[in-house]
Parts: structure tokens; sequence; C-alpha cells
């Protein structure tokens, strides 16, 4: 099967971030909240079936982490998949918010 390009960008109307496929379809998207303190809760993460095993979560949740370094932002990772993605890239704890873990939830 043929590589899947996907770039990630932001839908902040509908407050997620999208993997746009080359044609603007939608393959997957991670939703977020964002707190008082400016913070970026990313509680759910969404890849279209038709792209399952395609890389596409990965990539969207790569995107989420160049993203959150743009904006000079912080995560609160409520979202099984974000936190699994966080715990195998070490680079990406400096992007927790305070108070946050990568423990699971209660």
């Amino acid at each position: 099967m043929a590589s899947t390009t996907v770039n990630v960008a932001d839908n902040r109307e509908l407050r997620r971030l999208e993997a746009l496929l080359e044609d603007g379809d939608v393959a997957g998207f991670a939703e977020y909240r964002i707190d008082l303190d400016d913070r970026f809760e990313f509680f759910h993460t969404e890849v279209d079936e038709r792209f399952t095993g395609q890389g596409v979560g990965s990539t969207l949740v790569a995107g989420v982490m160049d993203f959150l370094r743009k904006e000079d932002a912080r995560i609160v990772p409520s979202c099984d998949f974000i936190r699994d993605y966080m715990r195998k890239h070490d680079e990406t704890h400096g992007l927790l918010a305070d108070g946050a873990t990568l423990d699971e939830e209660s």
C-alpha cells in the first residue's frame, strides 16, 4: 500500500488538531480543551478506520507535540493514545503542564 501523506493542522473552531490528507480529507483528529492557565488538555484521539495501521495516529500525535512547541504551550494528556505516545518519546516530557503526569487516570 502506498504511503499516506498527512499534514497536521489546528481547527480552532472545532478545538481539535486534524490529520489532513493531500485532498483535504480528515483522516483523524485529536480534540482539546484550553483551561484557564492556557494549558491544552487533549482528551480524545481518533483515526478513521480506513487509515488504521498506516501511521496516521502517530503522525497526528507528533503534530500535536510540534503544535505545542510552536505555541509555547503545555499539555495535560488525558487521552490514552497521547499518553502512550509520550511515554515512548522522552523528548515530549518537557511539554507536560505542571502537575500533569503520564500515569493512567483513575
